[in-house]
């Protein structure tokens, strides 16, 4: 018997929100204050990447903070940016968030931003749009490690087979399949060919909640497995 889609669990950054251009904006003005350069190619490889190990790339690249000091100023830059430009909805994201809430499907939002500024984002839409939210600083191993998406499944009451996992990121992806989930990319700046996810949708944009239950009953066998 195939197992009904339980919850979907959706990252934020670059999936939900398209605010992987506001931590690029905050990027490169903190390590250039230290002297140094930072290129675009440097900042496509921490999308999807804990925040603590980010830092510390950060301090590679000459930045003498410590972590913790990192992550609260580039958090700190992109909150005042969400505060003074909007929230910026990727296509479809917010629809069919609003679609599975009305269908009865519960959903969480797994993210490795901190929590706050997870807060600050979801207080912002218009409905009641998450059952949980785990942030970076709430799970000891972040992604690619599976630890965020087990706990959601954990907090929620449900097995990780029965969900699916919505990410736009390599390290995302391979967080989601390692937990269980049935994983669907959706690219946002880079590709997610070859990472494992069990589809790819170019957008959001026009999908519903039948579609994403349709998907996940085409899956599911093989997530379990």
């Amino acid at each position: 018997m195939t197992a009904l889609l339980r919850a979907v669990l959706w990252d934020m950054d670059g999936t939900l929100v398209d605010t992987e251009p506001y931590w690029m904006a905050a990027e490169t003005p903190l390590v250039e204050r230290f002297g140094g350069s930072w290129t675009h190619e440097q900042s496509l490889k921490l999308i999807g990447l804990g925040l603590d190990d980010a830092a510390r790339l950060f301090q590679d690249a000459g930045v003498r903070m410590t972590v913790p000091d990192i992550v609260d100023h580039l958090t700190d830059d992109v909150m005042r940016q969400l505060a003074t430009e909007g929230v910026p909805f990727r296509p479809g994201a917010r629809d069919l968030l609003a679609g599975l809430r009305e269908a009865g499907i519960k959903t969480a939002l797994v993210t490795m931003s901190m929590r706050r500024m997870a807060r600050s984002v979801v207080d912002l839409i218009d409905f009641d749009a998450f059952d949980v939210v785990v942030a970076g600083d709430d799970v000891t191993r972040p992604k690619p490690f599976p630890d965020p998406y087990l706990q959601a499944c954990e907090l929620l009451g449900v097995h990780p087979g029965e969900t699916v996992a919505i990410e736009d990121s390599p390290n995302g992806l391979r967080s989601a399949v390692a937990a269980g989930t049935v994983a669907l990319g959706v690219p946002n700046i880079i590709s997610l060919e070859g990472v494992g996810a069990r589809g790819i949708w170019p957008t959001l944009a026009g999908r519903t909640a039948g579609d994403v239950q349709a998907f996940h009953a085409d899956h599911a066998a093989g997530a379990r497995r």
